[in-house]
């Protein structure tokens, strides 16, 4: 008897689900569309903090670069010298805002509120990762734009380059700035571990001085540090092969071409990526 029921109960349950690996990948890709138009509905609705954003980097570049234009009479544009660390600065800023954005949401419950939809949490991440991204080169195109205004010349092919170049910073930055976010609670202590990390970023990047010229302690310290080739990328990009100018990273003598340095800096973007949807697939 306690056979028959058994088969009566295996007949009435439900077939196994067959998962559909076109409808999956189809669905994640949605999820990565409706997180990245998130993210520009965002940056659309706040035209006035765009431009708020875009003050500090540009007194940097106005006054800084003409003050120092002035104090080395004779020498190149320090402006065009200075201008890819201006972008680091104007691309990091947004950049991190996404993972502040990521510590705001599950204070508020809406994070809570994505991690119970029927999508994957790795699409959730990805997705506002590029939106993050997509939001930061936005940032870093309009200061190309009023660096063409003050007088910083450049090819209009070497703007597209400089505009990928950026986009993969921004990925790196926001795929940093979404790890520390997932792992973070508290966004007081977010914005301190994130300061403290990037402010040496910065500063050892090359960004405001050749680094050729820091102590030779420090060289491993440049050489390791990824935002070192972005900005090198960029200053190579813009100044258009002036090698006396550039003064970027040397591995022995040997100056890295502009390829390698965008593939160092996306391997980074990306293994940052990986590890914060790994660590926010994991989050209750």
């Amino acid at each position: 008897m306690f056979g028959r029921v058994d088969l009566i109960k295996d007949d009435l349950a439900p077939p196994p689900t067959r998962i559909n690996p076109a409808g999956a990948i189809t669905r994640d890709l949605r999820t990565v569309r409706v997180m990245w138009q998130r993210e520009m509905i965002r940056l659309l609705g706040s035209p006035f903090g765009i431009l708020l954003s875009l003050i500090m980097p540009l007194l940097f570049l106005v006054v800084l670069g003409a003050g120092l234009n002035a104090a080395l009479a004779g020498a190149p544009d320090f402006r065009a010298y200075f201008l890819p660390g201006v972008l680091l600065m104007v691309v990091q800023a947004p950049a991190l805002n996404t993972g502040i954005s990521i510590v705001w949401d599950r204070r508020a419950g809406f994070l809570r509120e994505m991690l119970v939809a029927p999508v994957r949490r790795s699409a959730l991440m990805t997705g506002i990762c590029l939106g993050g991204a997509t939001s930061a080169t936005a940032y870093g195109f309009l200061m190309l734009c009023v660096a063409q205004l003050i007088g910083i010349s450049y090819h209009p092919v070497r703007l597209v380059l400089v505009v990928l170049e950026m986009l993969v910073l921004a990925l790196a930055f926001t795929a940093l700035g979404a790890l520390a976010a997932v792992s973070i609670k508290k966004i007081e202590t977010f914005q301190a571990v994130v300061g403290l990390a990037m402010m040496p970023m910065v500063f050892l990047s090359g960004a405001l001085f050749p680094v050729t010229a820091l102590p030779s302690p420090l060289d491993r310290v440049v050489l390791a540090n990824p935002m070192t080739y972005a900005v090198d990328a960029m200053r190579q990009t813009l100044v258009g092969g002036d090698r006396g100018m550039v003064g970027g990273p040397r591995w022995g003598g040997w100056q890295p071409p502009v390829s390698l340095e965008v593939v160092l800096v996306g391997v980074v973007a990306v293994s940052a990526l990986v590890a914060a949807a790994r660590r926010f697939s994991r989050v209750d």
